[in-house]
């Protein structure tokens, strides 16, 4: 059998033990049509049009800050041209490298996928292993597994997609291993690495570890072939070669010293020239006072802003009877291991990513309605008393509680006059509450004065729980309390439309 058609069978045969092991080791569920699902006719006529075959090599890359991935693909003139570029739906953690399990980063860095990392029967649609940690995390001894590129649009440490987007990745680097591509790089970034945004980010506790890997995105920016990587004195090494008078190959060692390497002379006048020309853009911009990014405390992980604009704030009560305004984001994962999951506040910087959490407006919102005090007499014994017995959470005030409330503005002027306004003013307007009926004596009950009742009753500004919030204690025997409706899986759309 001549060598031509010997890589394309050893491919399909490593991708067949692969999709059979994965079968074991996936969700227990039977394989499915997802893994070999066909390329569209859209997809394959990109790819003819832009002068490429539907079973050539792949590389892909990650930006978290644009929440961007780029696929890339071999063309018949041997080099990488940009295929698609796909909005990622849900990233977690920040900026940085993933350094220890479960502190919910998703990976940065160098990463090789083979076809025993492709898994047809994950949880999450499809997905495959980064194979993280790499050489270069082994090194530092960093911690962390399963972190994946998968569908289901829910993040722990991993770059998730729509079903739809990882049904198309998922199919194209299928495709180029049956083309005889043994492995794909993943490149994953934490934003588009040039010279002006390595100036914004240059104050940066990660600046270091960012110049590093940019000398990786410049070899390619500049070739657009897929450098090699090498790691050694526990640093990446971008397309090294053999010295001429080298008297054995060489060798790498993640925390040996490095051996004696010289720039592959096929890349070294181009490479060598771009990096001189971002280096000196770098010093221009911070020459001319380009501000430092913003910091990004309390903004978990982020999301592409074509998925960001579907996601809107609700009201409600929580099982205390208080106002809550919420970011609702079905799938959120508890902080902590262990934890119980709660709606978080998803906040999804723009270009230049702002301070303060974007959902949180300053929007005066109504006060808590005055809870009517509760006796020992026969007018307990109603049909709501007895429910509200039964589950031990005090009822949400009646709509004629909340009828005074002021109403929602966003100006700050506005919350302000809200705030200076006495419990006695804000209730001037509400009529005095008929008085109880007290059924023992037949008479009419004595009733607080609403003023005094209110003035009681400590005025609190409504709560914004976020994925940093403390989850407050249910109530005794709530079996109600933090309860969440069911979102099937599936689209964007489908995930997210029971809570728009």
């Amino acid at each position: 059998m001549t060598r031509p058609y010997l890589r394309p069978l050893l491919a399909c045969a490593a991708l067949a033990a692969a999709l059979a092991l994965a079968g074991c080791t996936g969700d227990g569920l039977s394989p499915s049509g997802r893994a070999q699902a066909p390329l569209s006719d859209k997809i394959v006529a990109e790819i003819a049009a832009k002068n490429m075959d539907k079973n050539s090599p792949i590389l892909t890359r990650i930006f978290k800050e644009e929440a961007e991935m780029e696929v890339w693909k071999q063309t018949r003139d041997g080099e990488y041209a940009l295929l698609k570029t796909y909005p990622i739906c849900r990233w977690s953690g920040d900026l940085g490298p993933k350094k220890k399990e479960g502190d919910r980063q998703a990976p940065e860095g160098f990463y090789t996928i083979t076809p025993g990392q492709m898994n047809p029967n994950s949880s999450f649609y499809l997905a495959f292993n980064t194979g993280f940690p790499n050489a270069y995390d082994r090194a530092f001894g960093y911690t962390g597994s399963d972190l994946m590129v998968h569908g289901d649009c829910s993040s722990r440490g991993c770059y998730a997609m729509t079903d739809e987007q990882m049904a198309e990745i998922y199919a194209l680097a299928r495709e180029s291993f049956f083309g005889g591509q043994r492995s794909f790089q993943l490149q994953a970034f934490p934003f588009r690495m040039t010279a002006l945004n390595m100036a914004r980010h240059r104050n940066s506790p990660h600046f270091a570890f960012w110049k590093m890997i940019k000398e990786g995105y410049d070899h390619f920016e500049a070739t657009k072939q897929e450098p090699k990587v090498a790691v050694c004195e526990r640093r990446y090494v971008f397309n090294p070669a053999q010295p001429e008078n080298a008297s054995r190959p060489l060798a790498f060692n993640p925390t040996a010293q490095c051996p004696a390497y010289e720039l592959d002379k096929a890349v070294a006048d181009a490479v060598l020239e771009h990096r001189r020309n971002e280096q000196t853009k770098m010093a221009e911009y911070i020459a001319s006072g380009v501000s430092p990014a913003r910091p990004r405390h309390g903004i978990d992980g982020g999301m592409n802003p074509v998925f960001a604009e579907k996601i809107t704030t609700q009201e409600g009560y929580d099982s205390r009877g208080r106002l809550v305004r919420v970011a609702t984001a079905p799938g959120a994962l508890p902080r902590e291991p262990g934890s119980r999951a709660v709606n978080a506040l998803v906040t999804v910087p723009d270009s230049v990513p702002s301070a303060e959490p974007v959902a949180v407006a300053n929007v005066p919102m109504p006060a808590t309605a005055p809870q009517a005090k509760q006796g020992a007499g026969p007018a307990e014994k109603t049909i709501a008393g007895l429910i509200g017995n039964v589950f031990s959470s005090p009822a949400p005030a009646p709509p004629a509680a909340t009828a005074a409330a002021p109403e929602l503005r966003g100006s700050s002027s506005d919350t302000a006059a809200a705030r200076r306004a006495t419990p006695a003013a804000r209730t001037a307007s509400t009529p005095p509450p008929k008085p109880k009926f007290d059924v023992a004596t037949k008479q009419p009950g004595a009733t607080q004065p609403a003023a005094r009742q209110a003035a009681a009753e400590p005025q609190r500004e409504p709560e914004l729980r976020t994925a940093f919030s403390t989850t407050p204690a249910p109530a005794s025997a709530s079996v109600l309390s933090g309860a969440q409706p069911v979102v099937p899986t599936g689209s964007f759309d489908s995930r997210w439309s029971g809570f728009r």
